[in-house]
């Protein structure tokens, strides 16, 4: 690394800026965790105060001043050092067209529009919810405005959530994800076979809550840099150094906490395994949030749902729940976890049938930023969309379109995320097979150090060297593609359900 006085102070002061980010994603956690409702009020003012700091720290003129002066080094300088350079560069720009009272705005806006949407879902109220999405929806359009993403105000949120991806770029590829997934939606519908609706109901939470701790330190997080708590909605949050992974329980649906637990906990391996020693810089930062999908939707599903992962783990899951598996043979164990039927909820949805959640989501969010659909509209559309690619009408808002969290807080472009994700996971899984085909056996063992020391060299350390299309092309040797998806789905549930 570069020895440079110069690129010595910026990298403090990234660092610096980081330690602000990360006290806020700490009360971001505590919001969803621990605080008391009539605290709700308070926390958001101490957010937006926490944002206006932030700001004047991201934005500050000697950030400015040391940039220009290594930019016009760049001949002297390593390619590392001009990463880091380019994504400080992109984020001080970010900051210094960002007014500081949108700033203080948006993150008041952000709190409250997560306790409005809480309590909307809660009562099952979406027109109470109406006035805060037109509010986040409208704030986003002005960000992008302000960075000059006028006129292509949705690629400006994909861009910041996944750099490097657009709106058309995804377009294609959910279109050639969808035509190769309605063969096999049709051909499980069409199955003989059917998992038993009534195998798994009464798992006491404190069983649940030591088997996914035992599954998610041996898939290797460090829980003496982290923690799991339980949230309305599951989410990982934090550094390195101090992982916040939340989930829920329900007595009759046990891998609902158990598979977003080892979802979280992909997550949590990631930032677990970016360099601390660049942490701040884009050497230590994550690749973008389709990258992080792809970490936790492979040890979700590729791992969780394996044959090998539970043939090491069934005894211990039998152990902690005898009454509740007697009379359950392993075949019907696995097929209850491999099930697959259409469901209103993008979370509990089987991994076949997920992506049509996300198609949904992204349809109606081109629409929500081309203006052909009025917020006030949102749940006729989106009863109308769950019927066309899930088969099922929403019997309520709370089941429809307020189910998930993202839109309160203004993360429109996520969803994508969560798609691009399962592309890149099978992609990787492909290429860890290739290397190592007795993963799974490996996997029988309890030994999953092979394949997350893998992902640690070949995706961790890399941190934001290269953009999403890049790294896959990098890693897997293929550009991103649903095809590696469509053919592990059709490989595993093809089986499953035979015609």
């Amino acid at each position: 690394m570069s020895t440079d006085p110069i690129y010595a102070e910026l990298t403090t002061r990234l660092r610096h800026n980081h330690l602000l980010d990360s006290v806020g994603q700490l009360l971001g956690w505590d919001e969803q965790v621990n605080l008391p409702a009539g605290s709700a009020g308070f926390r958001a003012e101490q957010q937006a105060a926490l944002a206006k700091t932030q700001h004047e720290a991201a934005s500050h003129p000697r950030l400015g001043a040391m940039l220009g002066e290594l930019e016009t080094q760049a001949g002297r300088l390593g390619p590392d050092e001009a990463t880091v350079i380019r994504q400080a560069r992109k984020d001080y720009d970010r900051a210094t067209r960002l007014p500081e009272e949108f700033v203080r705005e948006r993150a008041l806006q952000s709190s409250r529009g997560y306790h409005a949407w809480a309590k909307a879902r809660a009562e099952n109220n979406f027109a109470a919810f109406v006035p805060v999405l037109e509010k986040n929806l409208e704030l986003v359009k002005r960000e992008a405005g302000y960075l000059g993403w006028a006129g292509r105000e949705y690629d400006y949120m994909i861009d910041l959530h996944d750099p490097g991806m657009s709106a058309a770029v995804i377009a294609g590829l959910f279109a050639e994800l969808r035509a190769g997934l309605v063969p096999l939606v049709r051909q499980i519908a069409a199955s003989p076979v059917r998992p038993r609706a009534d195998l798994l109901r009464g798992f006491p939470v404190e069983g649940q809550r030591a088997f996914l701790r035992e599954v998610t330190e041996k898939l290797g997080f460090d829980y003496g840099r982290g923690r799991i708590d339980v949230s309305l909605h599951p989410f990982c949050s934090g550094t390195g150094a101090d992982i916040r992974m939340t989930t829920r329980f329900n007595p009759d649906e046990p891998l609902d906490s158990l598979f977003s637990s080892i979802h979280e906990t992909g997550h949590g391996l990631y930032e677990q395994g970016l360099p601390a020693v660049h942490y701040g810089t884009a050497l230590g930062m994550n690749a973008g949030m389709g990258v992080h999908e792809s970490q936790s939707r492979l040890w979700e599903n590729q791992v969780g749902r394996s044959r090998g992962f539970w043939k090491f783990f069934e005894p211990r899951f039998r152990e902690l729940f005898p009454q509740q598996t007697a009379g359950v043979s392993a075949e019907e164990l696995y097929l209850a976890i491999n099930a697959v039927a259409p469901t209103l909820i993008r979370v509990d949805a089987d991994e076949v049938t997920y992506n049509l959640h996300i198609i949904l989501r992204f349809e109606i969010e081109q629409r929500l930023f081309a203006g052909t659909l009025a917020v006030r509209d949102l749940p006729a559309a989106w009863n109308a969309a769950a019927r066309e690619l899930l088969g099922l009408t929403p019997d309520s808002d709370r089941t429809g379109v307020l189910q998930d969290v993202h839109w309160s807080y203004g993360a429109f472009g996520y969803f994508p995320s969560y798609c691009l994700g399962n592309m890149m996971a099978a992609q990787l899984w492909h290429r860890a097979l290739a290397l190592r085909p007795e993963l799974e056996a490996d996997f029988a063992r309890g030994d999953f150090s092979w394949l997350l020391d893998w992902l640690r060299r070949e995706v961790h350390v890399a941190g934001r060297r290269h953009e999403m299309p890049e790294l896959v092309r990098r890693v897997t040797g293929e550009a991103l593609s649903p095809q590696a998806l469509l053919r592990y789905l059709h490989g595993r549930y093809g089986v499953l359900y035979p015609a």
